[in-house]
């Protein structure tokens, strides 16, 4: 005869409906009662039954991750990060990959011709434009990821890109670097990820009083761009930049390779800093410094904002929600050299960042930001 609710709910001694808000992950549980319950569910060896709690419901249990590149890693990443996330909720994921400039593919996520196969979807969209996401129906929970919208009527989860990439520059001019370039410019896009980290690194420099240098085509945003990025800087007669800042830790470990076979000494020649904090990063020679850009919280925020939206729909009044990331910089040795490894704190030129060559050494990180819009 099999297990039911109630002999677990005997068991554990609680009500059956304690029960069933463990079993599907609802957050209103206290950690005590969640492992009594858990115990008693492993203990009788309870089995859900799918198909019935999905009749009674009208859900499957099931949300979708539409992502551009599961080749690039920092989207692996993000998505075992999501994964790990929803299935502590009771979901399960699908993971469709939509290519980075497939805008009938990723059209299909947003009009949702596979609404009948999920809950949901969390959504990184790059081919799609501000208008078509910005005016999407809020009908479905979907909620969107990276920065190709800005106040628009869907949930909307980010990384603060501006003042992270502000902080990773104000790192090397901290560090007495006064030649700084961009890597990763992407020529077409007038709003997106790109962008914005440009913004952040041409205000550090002009806030620290120095010049706009080189900002570097590096497109797409893979190691093999980054290494011909670097060497296109190489090739130049002016001197060379004494400090990199890549627009992604990609970029940045192909700029490493390049600059190292070409015999220039990082970062003695020049400091090299990236962004996302991928594991490849911390296991690169010299280690890679970067932004770590909150993939936990990303994908915590991202799955909790979706089952709001599963359990309340869009009722009037609850508007869209915008939530922005922690960020942390991260100095490694490609920054720091040898130091890198006793280091504790992180050099930031904000106090002087007005005087070219002051600097101070406070943490640099961020809290997350929410917003209604």
């Amino acid at each position: 005869m099999p297990v039911t609710m109630r002999d677990v709910a005997r068991l554990a001694g609680v009500s059956t409906k304690t029960v069933s808000n463990v079993v599907n992950g609802y957050e209103h549980v206290s950690d005590g009662t969640r492992a009594r319950v858990q115990r008693a569910l492993d203990h009788l060896g309870y089995e859900m039954n799918v198909a019935a709690r999905q009749l009674r419901s009208g859900r499957t249990g099931i949300i979708a991750l539409a992502l551009p590149e599961l080749g690039q890693p920092y989207f692996a990443e993000l998505a075992e990060e999501v994964v790990r996330y929803a299935e502590g909720c009771g979901l399960t994921v699908l993971i469709e990959q939509t290519g980075p400039t497939d805008v009938d593919r990723e059209r299909q996520v947003l009009i949702g011709t596979r609404r009948h196969l999920v809950d949901g979807v969390v959504f990184s969209s790059l081919a799609l434009g501000q208008q078509e996401l910005g005016s999407a129906r809020p009908d479905f929970p979907v909620v969107l990821l990276g920065e190709n919208v800005r106040r628009g009527t869907l949930d909307h989860v980010s990384i603060d890109n501006v003042p992270a990439a502000r902080a990773a520059t104000e790192h090397l001019v901290a560090l007495g670097r006064r030649r700084i370039a961009a890597l990763g410019r992407v020529p077409t896009q007038r709003m997106g990820t790109a962008t914005l980290r440009l913004q952040g690194f041409s205000e550090a420099l002009r806030e620290a009083g120095l010049p706009s240098r080189d900002v570097v085509v590096a497109e797409p945003w893979h190691r093999d761009a980054g290494a011909a990025a670097a060497e296109s800087l190489l090739r130049r007669r002016e001197p060379l930049p004494d400090a990199i800042f890549c627009l992604n830790d990609t970029l940045a470990l192909g700029a490493l390779r390049a600059l190292l076979r070409a015999g220039v000494r990082v970062p003695d020649d020049v400091a090299l800093i990236g962004f996302d904090d991928l594991e490849e990063s911390r296991y690169s020679f010299p280690s890679l410094s970067t932004v770590a850009p909150g993939r936990p919280e990303i994908a915590r925020r991202s799955i909790d904002l979706l089952r709001h939206r599963m359990l309340v729909g869009f009722p009037s009044g609850d508007g869209p929600r915008e939530v922005f990331a922690r960020y942390e910089l991260i100095p490694r040795e490609s920054t720091l050299g040898p130091a890198a490894a006793t280091n504790k704190t992180v050099p930031s030129a904000r106090p002087g960042r007005n005087q070219p060559g002051a600097a101070s050494v406070t943490p640099v990180r961020s809290t997350s930001r929410d917003r209604y819009v």
